[in-house]
């Protein structure tokens, strides 16, 4: 009998191949949204269709100001991995859908663990209407995080 890829990590697979069309020079994020075992949409970070891509330019205005990972977005010239994915679907399909997560670094094209959504992504997941993020930590191990759990630990609220 022929030992088969069990499903969480071959979805991860594919949302890794998917990376490896990012244009960042920092991350390389691939997402996937499968809903009833069937893939609805892809992404991969890079800049807006028709606008130079970091690779193409040779430069991260993020990385030449020294700014922490996870901050100042507002400077990056990318859309994230889970923005274009959702963008590419319906949100009739998205609904109760996984979303499959990816990275690798962009200097040494290692996977990295630990990484997850940023507070927009977070954002637009939930307005999605995805019921779960599964991201990648290395080839075998994964988180699976309940989007619930971003609604109800809200980040966004400062006390």
């Amino acid at each position: 009998m022929i030992d088969r890829r069990d499903k969480i990590n071959y979805y991860l697979d594919i949302a890794e191949t998917v990376a490896e069309r990012s244009t960042c020079l920092r991350r390389c994020y691939g997402a996937i949204i499968v809903n009833n075992d069937e893939i609805i949409s892809t992404g991969y970070n890079g800049a807006p269709r028709g606008r130079k891509n970091c690779i193409d330019l040779g430069r991260c205005i993020r990385e030449e100001l020294n700014i922490p990972s996870g901050e100042r977005y507002e400077l990056c010239r990318s859309v994230h991995a889970e923005q274009n994915c959702i963008i590419s679907a319906s949100r009739r399909d998205m609904m109760g859908a996984t979303l499959y997560l990816a990275c690798r670094n962009g200097a040494t094209n290692e996977l990295m663990s630990g990484t997850n959504s940023c507070a927009m992504c977070k954002r637009a997941i939930i307005n999605a209407g995805i019921k779960e993020v599964i991201i990648r930590d290395t080839k075998e191990e994964y988180r699976i995080i309940d989007v619930n759990e971003w609604i109800e630990n809200d980040d966004s609220l400062f006390e």
